[in-house]
């Protein structure tokens, strides 16, 4: 069969889209427009504040999945993925190219938290040592916190409380109680989608020592513990209606969550949660955008 001389570097860059794991982007997206909407329904929104907060975002999370790549890659848990391949687990791309690509995206988030540093507040560059070291020592350095249970708890932290309380304090100089609230249904979202990936992975994550909360609860409980999580997500974005009525848009996101609830409550397993943690995806997007709307009216 003829090929084309472009093939290979299409083959490469397709490996480097999927290392980035744009997929998953919405773990990002909507926090920030969570958080923005939070300013905006208090009267406040900068534009240019806006893209610098998403530049920041995005630097960090990009970064960050790069940093995974390459510690989970070095240490041997991506040997054997049932997921999409990795970077280095897979031998498309070098250790150091990965981490150097980690290290290049959190220099842009850096230099945007230094432009907001100067603009709005230096407390922000406190907030970039934070996630900086937050996302490396999640899988990386002698004892990676990824590694002893406590991914979840950052999850919700990093791409729930403080995402959104720092999206809005970045358009408000302050943290309105609206946005601790918020931030919550947005990060319990977050944790179901690390969820879906490590109850798919906890067969390979046994075997390479990487103790997550799904192989400590093990299989039949992490799907109950998906499950709680997604009715959590709605319950708190619910409790938020008597101050902002609105936010009972989030109610629309249903038919979002029935097909990834419907495979885990079947007993989906191994490459069957590709399309669980995709539709988790939607599910985040979607819910993301309907608060945004419901917290900005």
């Amino acid at each position: 069969m003829l090929t084309r001389p472009d093939e290979p570097a299409v083959g490469a860059l397709h490996a480097w889209i999927v290392g980035a794991r744009l997929k998953t982007l919405p773990v990002t997206l909507a926090p920030v427009a969570v958080g923005s909407a939070v300013a905006a329904s208090h009267g406040s929104l900068s534009g240019w504040r806006a893209a610098l907060t998403m530049l920041f975002a995005l630097g960090f999370v990009l970064g960050t999945n790069f940093f995974n790549d390459y510690s989970d890659g070095v240490r041997g848990a991506d040997d054997h993925r049932v997921g999409p391949a990795r970077l280095v687990g897979s031998g498309q791309a070098s250790p150091r190219r990965v981490l150097r690509s980690g290290i290049a995206l959190y220099g842009v988030a850096v230099l945007s938290a230094i432009a907001l540093a100067v603009t709005v507040s230096w407390w922000l560059l406190a907030l970039a040592v934070v996630c900086a070291l937050g996302g490396w020592y999640y899988t990386g350095g002698a004892r990676p916190y990824g590694y002893r249970s406590l991914g979840d708890i950052s999850i919700f932290v990093f791409h729930g409380v403080i995402a959104v309380c720092a999206t809005a304090y970045i358009q408000l100089e302050r943290i309105p109680l609206l946005a601790l609230g918020a931030s919550v249904p947005i990060g319990l979202l977050a944790c179901a989608l690390l969820t879906t990936n490590n109850l798919r992975d906890i067969p390979t994550d046994t075997a390479a020592g990487k103790i997550t909360v799904a192989v400590r609860l093990g299989d039949r409980r992490t799907r109950h513990y998906y499950l709680a999580l997604i009715a959590a997500s709605f319950g708190c974005a619910l409790l938020l209606a008597p101050a902002r009525p609105w936010a009972l848009l989030v109610l629309g996101a249903l038919p979002a969550a029935v097909l990834p609830v419907r495979r885990v409550r079947a007993g989906a397993r191994g490459r069957d949660l590709i399309p669980v943690l995709e539709h988790t995806c939607v599910l985040l997007l979607v819910f993301g955008a309907l608060l945004t709307i419901g917290v900005a009216l």
